[in-house]
């Protein structure tokens, strides 16, 4: 591991970093302008649309900063992000370059709070950040490929903007039921978005995904409206953490919104697989009772397994049967505070779910869901201290 910085060292990173806080956005722009014009091969391994990248790079930054003080996390976020560069076809060279133009940004709008001091402690707060990320990216190099090659062999349309899509991998594709994988398309190079597989492993190395268009995602909506078998994906490596391993013996909770029923059913199948003995709750939400997708899918796993309990919630639709929000449901149904829950599916929906758990004391490490937002930055690096009860929501 790297030597940790000096308090003086850490108080004038993050000192200057106050002070360029309120021109961020200016700062990333003026970044990957100079980054792109001095070193014009790198522009190649970033997605044309740039708009996301660099709200990632602002909070990656943000992140190295919060733990710059904590050197185990930090090496362990370093060490994801490393890896996780390598399918955008990082190399160890491209690591100086990115140096030299993000000090030169911060310099440029640091203004009178930058001096030779500041540039060296930001200089040194760089290169442990990115010996970590060289030398996880170079072990992982030994263990797998950067990326798997895809072919589509079956697209069918659910209806409500959904896709079922299913892809064959070039070579085995190794994960497990719960994990999520990043995919980019041919229509948006280098844009890579995160799907789950509906099911545990398969021998035929083949992976279905529930795709749903959302509201101005052009890869979704390509991946939607316009894939068609033949044409050909890239799949970054399996992450997550939301498996069944992490449940220990107790019995289990699960709470699915949309297509966050993927990862779900996948962890229900794999338990069914493996003769589980344990009971499983799991609740379906969706705004109407058309877009309860999948849902007879879970009724008729029920139907062969008496260990597993399905109800379904509507929040936008008088029918008969339970109506109200999944958390609204969760609470009368609860208290939850002896199982284990798995969550997927809306930001808003998860968020509103683990504090329903959390109000009826359902312990924060019994509570397993993948980050809302950017996975790679906002992954937990360890299970949360109490006093952290979920603040990443």
């Amino acid at each position: 591991m790297p030597a940790p910085l000096t308090d003086r060292e850490i108080f004038l990173v993050r000192t200057s970093l106050s002070k360029v806080a309120p021109q961020a956005s200016e700062m990333t722009v003026y970044f990957y302008a100079i980054l792109f014009a001095r070193y014009p091969g790198v522009r190649e391994l970033f997605p044309e649309n740039m708009d996301v990248q660099r709200d990632r790079l602002l909070r990656g930054l943000l992140r190295i900063i919060d733990l710059v003080d904590d050197i185990d996390n930090l090496v362990r976020f370093c060490s994801r992000l490393g890896r996780d560069h390598r399918k955008f076809g990082t190399l160890e060279a491209h690591y100086p370059a990115v140096g030299e133009c993000l000090v030169a940004s911060l310099a440029r709008y640091a203004g009178t709070a930058w001096n030779p001091e500041v540039a060296a402690a930001w200089t040194r707060a760089y290169t442990v950040a990115a010996q970590v990320m060289i030398a996880a990216a170079a072990d992982d190099t030994r263990l797998r490929p950067a990326s798997w090659g895809a072919q589509i062999v079956h697209h069918e349309y659910r209806g409500h903007g959904i896709a079922e899509i299913t892809v064959q991998s070039d070579s085995p594709y190794q994960y497990v039921a719960g994990q999520y994988v990043s995919m980019e398309t041919p229509w948006y190079p280098r844009a890579w978005r995160h799907f789950s597989p509906a099911h545990p492993p398969r021998s035929d190395h083949t992976l279905t995904f529930h795709v749903r268009a959302v509201h101005q995602g052009l890869v979704s909506n390509a991946l939607v409206h316009h894939a068609a078998p033949g044409h050909r994906v890239r799949l970054g490596p399996p992450q997550g953490e939301m498996t069944l391993a992490a449940a220990g013996d107790r019995d289990l909770l699960l709470v699915a919104g949309g297509t966050g029923l993927a990862p779900i059913r996948a962890l229900l199948e794999e338990a069914a697989a493996s003769g589980m003995r344990r009971y499983a709750d799991l609740f379906v939400g969706a705004r109407t009772a058309q877009e309860l997708y999948g849902l007879d899918d879970m009724l008729r796993l029920a139907q062969r397994h008496h260990w597993l309990s399905v109800r379904a919630a509507v929040s936008h639709q008088d029918i008969a049967g339970q109506q109200g929000t999944l958390p609204q449901v969760l609470r009368e149904f609860g208290p939850w505070d002896q199982h284990d829950a798995f969550l997927c599916g809306p930001p808003d929906m998860v968020a509103a779910a683990v504090r329903t758990l959390l109000h009826q004391g359902t312990p924060p490490q019994h509570i397993h869901h993948d980050p809302l937002d950017t996975p790679v930055l906002n992954a937990p690096l360890t299970p949360p201290r109490p006093s952290q009860e979920f603040d990443q929501l």
